[in-house]
């Protein structure tokens, strides 16, 4: 009886939120929003687009603006649409992870050619602005552009990799807690953008509880942090990071440990990380398909042969651009081990897109 209250207040909690910190806006009401900019903007060929205080924005391609800035913006309310909008002021971060990130985007843009380039930053860290257009529909069209949307995905996807290595040289509990200092330390390389932090408490707080066999526990845990994030947050029950990162989370819980037993024949240090993809996708494919209005019977099939590339090159990625602040060269260097996983992605994605 008392877990039911405790969730049961946490909901009155957030709905009272949600009701008092809801702003109101009529259709043709002139806006001003101050505020930075906290998911990367995406570039098409004659303009640049962004969400921020919950409208979408479309703005002139120059000048750029990139995650992390502060900006200014006129418009008229139109739905959750700002219509004739205005760029009256942009100001650069300078805060150091915020440089990092773009520091190392700059990295994989000045090594790689495109689409490599933009793919690689985008499963790194969650970076879409650079994207060809081209490149980006058929991301769409296969079912794919979660790798580059879904940050929640890139988290488990990573856990689940970092857990199929580590059970090989340490015994499980500890193989758990390397896992998620390498959750937290890629959230850090990433800039820690919200969406990244959002999963990464949910994956960790929920992997944690299923890994050591409180699976009855991680659902509890699961409902709790989302809950706490939306009395912080209220604005994120429309959020699509947020609905993605709870989602593929779930899906895991409920898929994971099923799947693997289908997978028998999938050597042990994949077959974790592949049950980990398939399961999540299992969960977001409906929730892209209403969002990106897109589906492709062959998704599942297409994922299951580029899922496998993520988690390597998203280490590559990692450790290339860390190395390649310090020395180029060698930074290059290791960065060019992911051209293979790259190319195979690329060319999968072209073919069925």
């Amino acid at each position: 009886m008392k877990k039911y209250f405790i969730f049961f207040a946490l909901s009155l909690l957030f709905i009272f939120r949600f009701l008092t910190t809801r702003p109101i806006y009529k259709n043709g009401q002139k806006l001003k929003i101050s505020a930075k900019v906290l998911q990367e903007p995406i570039r098409y060929s004659n303009y640049q687009s962004l969400s921020l205080a919950g409208f979408k924005i479309s703005l002139p391609l120059f000048p750029e603006i990139h995650y992390g800035d502060n900006v200014v913006i006129e418009g008229f309310v139109n739905n959750k649409q700002l219509l004739k909008t205005v760029l009256l002021e942009v100001k650069e971060t300078t805060g150091i992870f915020y440089q990092l990130r773009k520091r190392i985007i700059d990295f994989f843009q000045k090594s790689l050619p495109e689409p490599h380039s933009s793919l690689m930053a985008g499963i790194v860290l969650g970076s879409k602005s650079n994207l060809p257009e081209d490149f980006w529909e058929a991301l769409k069209k296969t079912g794919t552009a979660h790798v580059v949307v879904a940050s929640g995905m890139n988290v488990s996807m990573v856990a689940g990799f970092l857990i199929s290595i580590l059970v090989l040289f340490f015994k499980r509990r500890q193989a758990i807690i390397f896992a998620l200092i390498g959750i937290w330390l890629y959230v850090a390389i990433s800039g820690f953008e919200a969406p990244i932090i959002r999963a990464a408490i949910m994956g960790s707080l929920t992997f944690t509880a299923q890994k050591v066999g409180r699976l009855s526990e991680s659902w509890r845990i699961l409902f709790v942090s989302a809950f706490i994030m939306l009395i912080a947050r209220p604005d994120w029950i429309g959020d699509l990071g947020f609905l993605l990162s709870f989602v593929a989370t779930a899906s895991i819980m409920l898929f994971q440990n099923k799947i693997g037993r289908f997978l028998k024949v999938v050597p042990q240090a994949l077959r974790e990380s592949f049950s980990t993809s398939l399961a999540a996708q299992i969960g977001v494919t409906p929730i892209l398909f209403v969002t990106f209005g897109q589906f492709n019977i062959l998704s599942s099939f297409i994922n299951l042969l580029v899922l496998w590339t993520v988690a390597p090159i998203m280490i590559i990625g990692a450790v290339s651009g860390l190395i390649g602040l310090i020395f180029l060269p060698l930074g290059k260097l290791v960065l060019f081990l992911s051209f293979p996983l790259t190319t195979w992605f690329i060319k999968i994605v072209k073919l069925f897109g």
